[in-house]
């Protein structure tokens, strides 16, 4: 848990944290300053929801350079050519395996959520 991330929107944790691994519950682009949606568009969502995964991991004592697995969720496929690149800002040097497929609908109306599984720092 960590003031760094939105407080979970219902009963399930913000992540989990194993003796090897942490596990991201899925992140939506929740501002946690101020519990808002950024609306700005698919690549400010991405942006917010990685930012908040990494606050996530850092708290855990993990990084985004220690992810080693990610599912993005995406509302539309269409939007897959303005998310990749900001995905890719943040996974620069060895990114993790991914898979992205398209559901009907996210919480809050949002366009990505993205779940992240990343290894422990020693």
């Amino acid at each position: 848990k960590t003031d760094m991330a939105p407080q979970p929107i219902g009963p399930y944790s913000a992540g989990i944290k194993t003796d090897c691994f942490v596990f991201t519950a899925g992140q939506i682009a929740i501002d946690p300053q101020t519990g808002e949606v950024v609306s700005d568009g698919i690549a400010a969502e991405t942006r917010q929801v990685l930012n908040n995964i990494r606050n996530i991991l850092e708290a855990a004592g993990s990084s985004l350079d220690l992810v080693v697995k990610t599912t993005v969720f995406l509302r539309d496929m269409a939007d897959f050519s303005a998310m990749n690149p900001v995905y890719a800002e943040f996974f620069t040097h060895n990114p993790p395996a991914r898979s992205t497929v398209q559901v009907c609908a996210l919480p809050k109306g949002v366009a990505v959520e993205i779940e992240a599984i990343a290894v422990i720092k020693d």
